[in-house]
């Protein structure tokens, strides 16, 4: 890896231990604020990265997220998010991270060499479904096993590394090069990398979601409210979208039985659960093309 952005030494690195603290903070702060901004140069590949992820999950197929290291916990976060955030399917949503997903504060170093049970973990692999394959260096040897099968079972594959013209470009099918600068503390990915990297994930399902239908003028109208305040929120967007009070959002939402967008529709056009849920089935889920149905 010598010779990588994400192995360079930081052009403010010497002496830094021996600054004011205020001044380390700043120099981190810049850092990461520096890093993010190299999504500017990521749009293409993160545009149609989405658009891959929302047809696997349009026709039955799986995501995969695929990572070693601090950039397993980037791509873990985001997996995680999406049943509670978009009501993504959890049997279509899958975390292959290099020896398991930490249970505890230690995250061993060595497993991102370990691929031996990659082919068994990635077996159900198939052509519907979409691999999002994250590694900072873009040689990490777990990571480029995984696209390896991913390949050969002809999955659409999006690469995400911080360093341009790396082996892990090479398979993918969309390419997301996070050209960020070198660390504050040289090879520290956790920080600058593992940002962008968090950035462009949450782009990626974002996209995807509103791909799928489950954002309406910049609300989550398919989260799934299962606690308190996710519950208030849905009675907001209810609220907000069809023009009702409070008490008709919770009336509306309680006919259907908590999912948001039909609860929309009975709130908004005062039509019964059954009809509710039969336009949107019409629509594939689209809450916008099922009002102007209604209209």
């Amino acid at each position: 890896m010598a010779g990588t952005q994400t192995e360079a030494l930081h052009e403010a690195a010497k002496g830094l231990d021996e600054r004011p603290r205020v001044e380390i903070a700043s120099l981190l702060a810049e850092g990461q604020i520096r890093a993010a901004t190299s999504l500017r140069e990521a749009l293409d590949g993160i545009a149609g990265g989405s658009a891959a992820m929302a047809k696997s999950i349009r026709e039955g197929g799986a995501l995969h997220y695929v990572a070693a290291g601090s950039s397993g916990l980037m791509a873990a976060a985001d997996a995680q998010e999406l049943g509670g955030t978009f009501s993504i399917p959890t049997h279509q949503i899958f975390i292959h991270m290099a020896g398991g997903l930490p249970t505890g504060p230690e995250m061993p170093g060595d497993t991102e060499d370990e691929i031996g049970d990659l082919e068994q973990s990635l077996s159900g692999l198939s052509s519907k479904d979409t691999v999002i394959a994250v590694s900072a260096s873009g040689t990490t040897p777990y990571t480029m096993a995984a696209v390896e099968l991913a390949k050969a079972k002809g999955a659409a594959i999006i690469a995400i590394a911080n360093n341009p013209n790396v082996p892990l470009f090479e398979k993918a099918d969309y390419e997301i090069c996070l050209a960020t600068p070198p660390e504050v503390l040289s090879g520290s990915t956790r920080m600058g990398a593992g940002t962008a990297q968090k950035i462009a994930l949450n782009m990626l399902s974002t996209l995807m979601a509103v791909d799928l239908g489950h954002v309406h003028d910049g609300m989550m109208v398919n989260v799934r409210a299962d606690n308190a305040k996710l519950q208030a929120r849905a009675a907001g967007i209810v609220s907000q979208i069809a023009g009702v009070d409070q008490a008709h959002a919770n009336s509306a939402l309680k006919q259907a039985e908590g999912d948001v967008k039909p609860a929309i529709l009975i709130a908004a056009k005062g039509i019964p659960s059954d009809a509710a849920r039969d336009v949107l089935g019409e629509t594939n889920g689209n809450l916008r093309a099922a009002l102007a149905r209604l209209t």
